[in-house]
């Protein structure tokens, strides 16, 4: 009977996965997502959310009232998935990021190249001169090119005379960073590593497809917007808007004359980007200030609040966009994520600005209890619990690959 539950047991412990938690501290909203990885899976075990009052166009400005916050999401998804977390894969947004590409180099004499060698010429191309005030979080690497070999993704085994790479590099601020750390570790949490949002939401939203033929990711939050282009399956670019879904609440609590929170309301029962959509004799009823009567407005003047905004967004997304030079290379078009996404007709309006394909991101790539995480707004958080599963994963092969050598040596020595 005791050997029955001892194999029960160790059944149930094998069949156990490697617990994985993201965070997206967002300007109207923190959400965290706890997930169990598998090795060809993740499970979606545990949600939580709660408004964010303490932070703005995604940086802290209140360090207690994102500490309260941080602690309500992640009590809601430990008490949803029946465990406790101590370490989480954090988002970051802003105008304070800046990202550019850099290129290395590294002379490796007809060897073959080794990893070391791989290491070498990405440290090769992050030797750049940034700001005192910035700090590197990602160097991601583009292609790898070995000799007059170009578009190599991985040159572990090759030989040649020189090896070069393209790498993006994306820096953030110190102060912001810091100030991100002491509201998680407040909240009783580590963190794992911070993760710019939009390499995040990626994970979730593109396929790989989409990164191959080229596509820009949009994604719209509460207090930024960002965007990132992918082609030949690598990010090419980087860039932040400090303007968001705030502000079309912002503009529209000031043009109805309406508290903000009355005003989101709003935004999502009768909003619209296009007013060209709307019939103009439909009358919404606006909450007022004090005790004054709600006014009577035309859904078509609200509408017409948002679309302003909404259009000066995109117009300069797309701004970015051709500037950057690879206008020509999105083959796939756009994808547009985050809360602001589901206003009614936003692909309308992105493909008249963008004359490109345009389809809205849901989270994608995760199992389990995906009905807690189907919305745009849960992208980043999503995103984040992916990320971190593949870094779990690479750990968790990288040891395998140092007990698999060990054994290899004892057999030798024995």
């Amino acid at each position: 009977m005791n050997n029955d539950t001892e194999n029960t047991e160790e059944i149930e412990i094998q069949g156990q996965g490697d617990l994985v938690a993201g965070l997206d501290i967002g300007t109207t909203k923190i959400c965290a997502v706890i997930g169990e990885v598998f090795e060809n899976q993740v499970d979606v075990i545990g949600v939580g959310t709660a408004a964010s009052t303490g932070m703005k166009k995604g940086v802290v400005v209140n360090i207690e009232s994102t500490v309260t916050a941080i602690r309500e999401a992640v009590a809601k998804a430990e008490d949803m998935a029946g465990c406790d977390i101590e370490s989480v894969f954090v988002g970051i947004a802003g105008n304070h990021i800046k990202g550019f590409n850099s290129p290395g180099i590294i002379a490796i004499n007809n060897q073959e190249i080794k990893q070391k060698d791989i290491e070498a010429v990405i440290k090769a191309a992050q030797t750049v001169k940034i700001s005192d005030n910035q700090q590197i979080i990602h160097v991601l690497p583009q292609e790898y090119m070995v000799d007059d070999h170009t578009g190599i993704q991985n040159p572990l085994g090759m030989t040649g005379v020189r090896l070069v790479t393209n790498v993006h590099i994306v820096t953030a601020d110190v102060t912001a960073l810091h100030n991100l750390l002491v509201s998680c570790n407040r909240a009783g949490l580590q963190i794992s590593e911070i993760v710019l949002e939009s390499v995040a939401s990626s994970r979730t939203v593109l396929s790989r497809d989409e990164m191959e033929l080229g596509v820009a990711l949009v994604d719209i939050g509460g207090g930024t917007s960002d965007l990132a282009i992918f082609c030949n399956g690598t990010i090419k670019h980087t860039w932040e808007l400090a303007l968001g879904g705030n502000s079309l609440t912002s503009d529209l609590s000031v043009g109805l004359r309406t508290p903000m929170q009355e005003a989101e309301k709003l935004k999502y029962m009768y909003g619209s980007a296009l007013s060209s959509m709307i019939k103009e004799n439909y009358v919404v009823e606006v909450p007022t200030v004090g005790d004054r009567k709600p006014r009577k407005v035309s859904q078509r003047v609200m509408v017409e609040i948002l679309e302003a905004r909404m259009e000066e967004i995109l117009q300069l997304v797309n701004k970015e966009i051709c500037s950057s030079g690879y206008r020509s290379r999105m083959n796939a078009g756009i994808v547009i994520t985050g809360g602001t996404s589901l206003l009614a007709h936003t692909v309308e309006m992105a493909e008249q600005i963008f004359d490109l394909p345009v389809r809205i991101g849901y989270p994608r790539g995760v199992s389990g209890r995906v009905e807690e995480i189907d919305s745009p707004r849960c992208t980043t958080a999503v995103g984040l619990l992916l990320y971190g599963s593949q870094a779990i994963r690479a750990k968790t092969r990288g040891s395998a690959r140092v007990m698999e050598n060990l054994r290899r040596i004892f057999k030798k020595l024995v």
